[in-house]
């Protein structure tokens, strides 16, 4: 079965239902909600979570909450939030795109949501600490 995998963009109108995997950041995930998105906006990870699994019907979620780190969750329920590690950040240019590549790999790779999220996080953490949108290595992966 092929993996449906989307970073929402919810302007664009497109059907959003019965993805693998969705990954919206902070904005996204209220706007999708139906909530305020402004930046002052209370973020209620189980009001979110549910509205998005309630209209989505994605089979998993994680919701990219910047410094705040990542929101996951799995069959319309939240398995847990991953802390963003502690780094200097140069740019945040290219983190959502590293972390969708890297849960994606690591989902067709039969990780499970919560190792492929821990992986992903480790990766944009070392992508913000470059200048300007910049390629991961493996290197810089390990060495995370």
């Amino acid at each position: 079965q092929p993996l449906l995998i989307v970073d929402p963009k919810p302007k664009r109108h497109l059907d959003l239902h019965g993805m693998t995997l969705m990954t919206p950041n902070r904005a996204e995930a209220l706007q999708m909600a139906g909530f305020d998105n402004s930046a002052d906006a209370d973020f209620d990870d189980e009001a979110v979570s549910s509205a998005i699994f309630n209209k989505y019907n994605p089979e998993k979620l994680v919701i990219t909450l910047g410094a705040e780190g990542m929101l996951l969750g799995e069959n319309g329920k939240i398995i847990g939030r991953i802390a963003t590690e502690a780094r200097e950040v140069f740019d945040v240019s290219g983190a959502g795109d590293t972390v969708i590549s890297v849960l994606t790999a690591g989902i067709a790779a039969g990780e499970s949501l919560k190792d492929a999220a821990l992986l992903a996080n480790k990766a944009a953490g070392v992508v913000v600490s470059h200048l300007g949108t910049a390629p991961i290595t493996a290197e810089e992966l390990l060495r995370s």
